[in-house]
């Protein structure tokens, strides 16, 4: 394996590693950011909402542009836009929900931009590799999103101001993100692509699979992340202090799972791995749903971790392989930014749907709906399976032809 592949490793485990302490920054001080702002309780959801709905335009907008530029360059300068757009939303003031909403607005807008081009070069690595990678990059992922968390909490505990605890965040990863944009690898240039790749060829009946599937594992991690305190409080009994702790579970089980699914992967396969984690997870929340205390729901949020885990990154690089391998490069660009929508749409459809079924029936069974949601997996799981590509050769196999140029000659 070449040095290139290898920095280029590195550098997008870092971007990963920033872009999950950045949303994590952000979503875990919501309250502190609605008291600074003096953001109404009806107003509120339009603005958690508008995030998500900016992110899938700005996944749309990123499968146009990397026809004409590469992922690298559109990662290089979404990833800073990210960051100072979280330190905007802390630097403003009670009254100024105007900035607060161009905050919100740029940040959902380079969100999307970021996570599609992210996972576009996440999986051009990993077909250069020739071995399943792609779990590693969402692991580093997990790993900052409890750093993320762990500086909101202090930032919560010390009271400091929404700008005081983003400022030395925003100063440490905004020239570290620049400096390893360098080392970034794309697949082939632009131009390469567009010759070899059909992206309009991507149909959707190619990716309704795994876009269920996408909408699925992300209707199950927003009831974990919205939910979870809630529910051991309220339903199963729980202490307060008690109540916080399901949810920081589930995401060290979800590191633990990503950091060594990439080997399940490679010894058993992808169809294997999506089975057993759809199983896992329908397992947790079956688990939640029926626990007697919240010591057992406690046991089902840590399964949801472990099987949840696996499924989005799985998805990415199966929508890249499959429109790999029947429409060359530019289609799998193509394909993860479609994809990359049904992220949004899962979000913004699993916690009202949970809430509304909560109130409306019981919390208990609001559980089973996305436990049925991870079971219907099953049935797409044959979707993740490599087949052979036109170009010769399956996805797990070296294709140095593909590795391209680092970013820095861009």
């Amino acid at each position: 394996m070449t040095d290139v592949l290898r920095r280029g490793r590195a550098s997008l485990a870092f971007a990963f590693f920033a872009q999950g302490a950045a949303f994590a920054l952000l979503v875990t001080r919501i309250p502190a950011v609605q008291d600074r702002y003096g953001v109404s309780d009806a107003l509120l959801p339009v603005f958690l909402a508008a995030v998500p709905v900016l992110a899938g335009a700005g996944s749309v907008a990123t499968e146009r542009l990397v026809r004409r530029v590469r992922p690298s360059r559109v990662l290089r300068w979404s990833q800073p836009v990210v960051l100072l757009a979280l330190l905007g939303a802390g630097a403003g003031g009670s009254g100024q929900v105007a900035v607060l909403a161009v905050a919100l607005g740029v940040f959902g807008l380079a969100v999307g931009a970021l996570d599609a081009s992210m996972n576009m070069l996440g999986v051009s690595l990993q077909r250069s590799y020739g071995r399943s990678i792609m779990l590693g990059f969402h692991a580093v992922y997990s790993l900052g999103g409890i750093v993320g968390a762990s500086l909101a909490w202090a930032g919560a505990h010390w009271q400091l101001a929404l700008w005081v605890s983003y400022l030395p965040v925003v100063a440490v990863l905004l020239p570290a993100v620049l400096l390893g944009s360098r080392w970034y690898v794309d697949g082939e240039p632009a131009p390469e692509r567009e010759a070899r790749g059909d992206a309009g060829g991507v149909g959707f009946k190619l990716l309704l699979p795994l876009c269920l599937v996408m909408t699925f594992a992300y209707i199950g991690d927003s009831t974990v992340s919205n939910w979870s305190a809630k529910y051991l409080k309220d339903v199963l009994g729980g202490s307060e202090q008690l109540a916080t702790v399901p949810y920081n579970v589930y995401m060290v089980t979800t590191l633990a799972g990503r950091a060594v699914g990439d080997l399940g992967v490679r010894r058993f396969g992808a169809v294997a791995v999506v089975r057993l984690g759809s199983l896992v997870a329908a397992g947790g929340f079956a688990v939640v749903a029926l626990a007697s205390g919240p010591w057992v729901g406690m046991l089902g949020f840590t399964l949801l971790g472990l099987g949840l885990c696996v499924l989005v990154p799985q998805t990415f690089a199966a929508a890249g392989r499959r429109a790999f391998e029947q429409h060359g490069p530019g289609a799998s660009d193509a394909a993860i930014a479609r994809l990359n929508i049904f992220n949004y749409v899962g979000f913004l459809i699993g916690s009202p749907l949970v809430g509304a079924l909560g109130d409306a029936w019981s919390y208990r069974g609001a559980m089973l709906v996305p436990m049925v949601l991870v079971l219907v997996t099953l049935g797409y799981a044959r979707s993740f399976a490599a087949q052979p590509d036109r170009y010769g050769g399956g996805h797990e196999r070296p294709r140095t032809a593909d590795v391209g140029r680092g970013s820095n000659g861009l």
